[in-house]
């Protein structure tokens, strides 16, 4: 998406799937994304969180879950998000093999207050339900 302003990350920077893969394995108890993907590991630099998230996707299979939908909002004052989110939904529902329709997006502002509302950075939060398929 063009904008102007960038995110700094050990990884692609991509806060909302960082949300998205710390409740997967969170709803599977499986701790979060930094126990498997951790800032010392030099081969994870500037890697697609997509990639990320569909390694996610096989430790939760391993550990005898699947996603059954994502809800997820993104917190920042800028860009405007909605224009992209069905082709985020897309790669989303893809990389996690469910249905489009199963991952809600949205985005909202800070009310210019904090670091958030300063445009000095975005946060996400994300629920995932995951059902037992063993």
């Amino acid at each position: 998406m063009p904008f102007g302003l960038g995110l700094e990350g050990h990884s692609d920077g991509d806060v909302l799937l960082h949300a998205i893969m710390d409740a997967c394995l969170g709803a599977a108890g499986l701790g979060d994304i930094g126990v498997y993907f951790p800032t010392e590991d030099e081969s994870l630099r500037g890697v697609s969180s997509l990639e990320l998230l569909g390694r996610v996707q096989d430790l939760l299979r391993s550990a005898g879950f699947r996603p059954v939908n994502v809800d997820a909002v993104v917190v920042a004052e800028a860009p405007k998000l909605a224009p992209f989110f069905g082709e985020m939904k897309g790669l989303i529902a893809r990389t996690l093999g469910i249905d489009t329709g199963a991952v809600n997006l949205k985005a909202t502002t800070n009310e210019r207050l904090g670091f958030v509302g300063r445009g000095e950075g975005i946060a996400a939060l994300a629920v995932v339900l995951l059902e037992v398929s063993r």
